[in-house]
């Protein structure tokens, strides 16, 4: 065994006589422990709300989404349908018609998209499995499901058949709106029977109505669409995929979920860092002990020093043995940080320990990366912390 890492060894595990390097010692091998198990839990919770935020997108976003890459619309044949049925990697589609346009309700105006869907859009997108009340709507008939909170500002239910609710879509080329609303808006009175409810954003977002009323609202002929939704199979290819939808369907676009959503990912991504860096600087502040600890047992261990001195050993290796002290401290530390942080993370994804509300736990999910990810940063850290403290070790001190 290297001797460096022999003394390096019995300094560890042995007591110090002075009782005050012991305290200082125990110390810093409690704020690494603690260092290490919060960073590690607080990387978990935020992977938990990450997934718990992108939840109510994915519910509503599929896999993949055709867009025109000009204009607001794409022809869409049925031998365009029947390839993309057979590209490998493909489960399902739906065709698509999104416009904003005005809803006008007892008075009362609000503006959203009016998303109009096929029979398909179910398979797609998990939206009508979401219904908050009433049913989703049928094919090919003027029935409308609109979100929770549209529902509220509008105070609209379910089934109101003495007012109108009604849909208002500007006729295409024409530049002014005349008072009569007919010679210049396209309108449809339309019933709901179904409300869903995601979030206080998508709740506000949609009104979802079938593919051919939204066509005629919007002046489109039945083979025209804004957009196309696709879900995938789990193994699926996407770059494939997205290859072939780019090859059948020309002068589109093809976008995934973190394309679809690429400001709230940058957000996510953005504060995960943020968090980590934070939690780095407690870490770093917590092994400025470790390199005090090393140096209190520099001082301690003067006297020895200057025997392997005078043995012959070199003046690296007297500092290789501190150096290789605060090391394994870093890395037993953090083990044992890790381990009663992963106890936690287990705990509360098993036991709900820690609840939001009285049926929604605090969302936390244990991953294999930050689990390294802190491993490497507390050892990378304690290694440069005992390399400034071993460097206290020189010539001069042991004159």
């Amino acid at each position: 065994m290297d001797l460096s890492l022999y003394i390096a060894r019995r300094y560890l595990f042995s007591r110090s006589k002075n009782t005050a390097i012991n305290i200082i010692t125990g110390i810093a091998s409690l704020s690494v422990i603690v260092g290490a198990m919060a960073l590690f839990v607080v990387l978990s919770v935020f992977s938990g709300l990450r997934t718990f935020s992108l939840s109510f997108s994915n519910d509503l976003d599929p896999d993949l989404k055709v867009f025109p890459k000009s204009g607001t619309h794409f022809t869409f044949t049925p031998a365009q349908a029947q390839k993309i049925k057979n590209i490998e990697g493909v489960s399902h589609f739906s065709q698509v018609v999104e416009k904003r346009v005005m809803f006008l309700f007892d008075g009362k105006t609000q503006f959203s998209f009016l998303k109009g869907v096929d029979a398909q859009f179910g398979r797609v997108s998990k939206t009508p499995e979401k219904l908050f009340n009433g049913q989703w709507l049928e094919p090919n008939s003027y029935q409308v499901v609109i979100g929770y909170g549209l529902s509220e500002k509008l105070s609209l239910g379910l089934m109101d058949y003495q007012n109108a609710f009604e849909v208002y879509a500007p006729k295409p080329g024409r530049g002014d709106l005349g008072l009569n609303p007919e010679d210049s808006f396209i309108i449809e009175r339309i019933y709901p029977v179904g409300i869903y409810a995601i979030n206080e954003e998508m709740d506000n977002r949609y009104v979802f109505a079938d593919l051919r009323l939204a066509q005629a609202v919007v002046q489109l002929k039945p083979n025209e669409i804004t957009n196309l939704e696709i879900r995938l199979h789990p193994n699926a290819s996407e770059e494939q995929v997205v290859a072939a939808l780019e090859k059948y369907i020309p002068n589109t676009t093809v976008k995934n979920r973190a394309q679809l959503n690429e400001t709230l990912y940058k957000m996510l991504n953005s504060e995960n860092v943020a968090v980590y860096l934070i939690f780095t600087l407690v870490i770093i502040m917590a092994l400025f002990s470790l390199a005090g600890a090393l140096i209190m047992m520099i001082l301690d261990k003067k006297n020895n020093l200057k025997t392997l001195f005078s043995l012959g050993v070199t003046l690296p290796q007297l500092r290789k043995i501190f150096f290789l002290q605060g090391t394994l401290l870093s890395i037993f530390g953090g083990m044992v940080g890790l381990i009663l942080g992963s106890v936690l993370v287990v705990m509360q994804q098993h036991y709900q320990l820690i609840m939001i509300t009285e049926t929604l736990a605090y969302p936390i999910e244990f991953h294999w990366e930050n689990l390294a990810l802190v491993w490497l940063t507390v050892i990378v850290l304690g290694m440069i912390s005992s390399g400034i403290a071993s460097s206290r070790v020189s010539e001069k001190m042991l004159d």
